[in-house]
């Protein structure tokens, strides 16, 4: 008996400026979901006073973020298998209080 064709991948060109290429340092990520989004905010706090700037948001569809979480997951496994365990919590001090202002 045969096996079933498995699809074919296609590979996507992605187009990106420098800009993008550079990418964006954030030292914090907020997390909002609802029933059909999740919002994933990443915020650069500033070390020397209460204040941090939005860098980027990103809104995902649930499956989308699930697929996301694995490959996060996936990739601190071997992040970790190859430079050591990462120290798990939020570090030194209490978790800010963050709330957005425009």
């Amino acid at each position: 008996m045969a096996e079933p064709a498995k699809p074919q991948q296609q590979q996507v060109q992605i187009k990106a400026d420098e800009k993008e290429l550079l990418g964006q340092y954030c030292n914090l990520a907020v997390v909002h979901h609802n029933a059909e989004e999740f919002t994933l905010n990443f915020v650069y706090l500033f070390p020397t006073v209460p204040q941090g700037k939005l860098v980027a948001s990103m809104i995902l569809s649930p499956a989308h973020a699930k697929r996301f979480m694995l490959a996060l997951q996936e990739n601190v496994a071997r992040y970790e298998a190859q430079f050591g365990k990462l120290p798990e919590g939020s570090g030194p001090g209490p978790e800010p209080n963050v709330g957005f202002i425009q």
